[in-house]
């Protein structure tokens, strides 16, 4: 076997764990800025029908810092009821309170999802890995169930309250059946490769698709991304072109979606995909966010547009209406 063919075999790592391509999906708001369960979910299939693996929702991008406990759980109850299958779904959890952060993780255990997605506590800046340790370690043991799977979520830019690999090593060898992986969306590669290299199996998440096929080529499960909101067809064929061992076709797949990436976060990222579905499925519903975070202007769309233009992005495949 070349290098070409090694770099391209398929990922290893346990089979029933999540792995490919996972939407940090979006959450449409109502016009009194409740979130829109029915767009919601409509716009969870339609992810899932264009080739989603699974949905990370409940997240930064689905503006769950700004929901309510009540809301959060209101909407893993409505997707369980509507039949979204658990196994597909990887709700946030993490925040900065710990009995919430219990109560979210288990509403997701309950509902059957694959796992959960969880911040750290990340109000007080400086804590130490002692300190993580004790929170991460508390909830765990007070959920008590055997069924849960812990994502870390590793975004210092906005939570200022990084996730070392000596904790993460500490707490997988004390829950080894529970701690299953982490997205990381702090863009950087070597951290994410490092994280492949040191915990064989684990499963490591890029937290963007600009680094899909680096991370599958070092081991890694795939991707949870917010842009994969309107690439998510292109992500998915890259990964089956990777599980296929064409490593010609899955090099000209990341350089396609790499572009579109840099072009979608030109923009304030919510805002801009917003944007997009709103003005291409002519729903102007879709535009709403939660304050502090603000509408793209007219300007904003304009030049989000322009540069994914340059880039040869497919704007119709947005227009088809979710159902």
């Amino acid at each position: 076997m070349n290098s070409n063919d090694q770099k391209d075999a398929p990922a290893t790592g346990s089979h029933s764990a999540p792995r490919g391509v996972w939407v940090a999906a979006l959450t449409p708001l109502t016009a009194d800025l409740a979130p829109d369960t029915a767009r919601l979910i409509a716009h969870c299939r339609w992810l899932l029908g264009r080739g989603a693996n699974g949905l990370a929702v409940l997240g930064t991008t689905g503006e769950a810092n700004s929901l309510s406990v009540a809301d959060k759980l209101a909407l893993m109850d409505a997707m369980a009821e509507a039949g979204l299958p658990g196994s597909a779904l990887l709700p946030g959890t993490g925040t900065c309170s710990l009995a919430d952060t219990v109560t979210l993780t288990r509403k997701a255990v309950e509902i059957g999802a694959a796992g959960v997605i969880m911040l750290p506590p990340f109000y007080y800046k400086g804590v130490s890995d002692e300190g993580l340790y004790a929170s991460y370690s508390e909830v765990v043991q007070r959920v008590g169930d055997s069924r849960l799977k812990v994502y870390f979520y590793h975004f210092p830019q906005q939570s200022a309250t990084p996730i070392s690999h000596d904790l993460m090593e500490r707490l997988i060898k004390a829950y080894p059946d529970t701690m299953a992986g982490i997205k990381d969306s702090s863009g950087n590669l070597d951290n994410m490769v490092a994280m492949c290299r040191r915990f064989p199996g684990f499963g490591v998440f890029a937290g963007s698709e600009q680094f899909l096929l680096p991370v599958l080529r070092a081991g890694g499960v795939g991707c949870i991304s917010a842009s994969a909101n309107v690439t998510v067809s292109a992500c998915a064929d890259l990964l089956r072109a990777h599980d296929a061992g064409d490593a010609a076709a899955t090099d000209a797949a990341q350089e396609r979606i790499t572009a579109w990436r840099l072009a979608l976060q030109s923009e304030p990222m919510i805002a801009g995909l917003k944007a997009l579905i709103a003005g291409r499925r002519n729903a102007p519903d879709w535009n709403r966010l939660l304050p502090p975070n603000l509408p793209l202007d007219a300007e904003g769309h304009a030049r989000l547009v322009a540069a994914l233009e340059a880039v040869d992005y497919p704007f119709d495949e947005l227009a088809e209406q979710a159902a």
